[in-house]
């Protein structure tokens, strides 16, 4: 996940289309920040995004996987549940 550390910057350019770069503008006026600034934050964003969508994914395989496991474990209690159920008939 991203942190909030202070690190070193770099310079990336970036091509985009002329009326994205005028919205950018706009944006920038009404927020009152730079444009490098509404740019990173929006890259920011992104990424959690995407980082918390790569999570939710490890995590339903995860549980995917335990649910199978778990089916796999029942299977093999299986018949010895239903002896123990002819078991309790018998002495009860």
């Amino acid at each position: 996940m991203l942190q909030n550390i202070p690190s070193k910057k770099v310079r990336l350019n970036v091509q985009i289309p002329f009326e994205l770069k005028d919205k950018l503008t706009w944006a920038s006026v009404i927020e009152g920040k730079k444009m490098s600034v509404l740019v990173r934050e929006s890259i920011e964003q992104e990424l959690r995004r995407i980082e918390k969508k790569v999570f939710e994914e490890k995590m339903k395989n995860a549980y995917l996987d335990l649910a199978r496991e778990n089916l796999e474990i029942s299977k093999d209690f299986k018949y010895s549940d239903a002896e123990n159920l002819q078991k309790s008939k018998e002495h009860g």
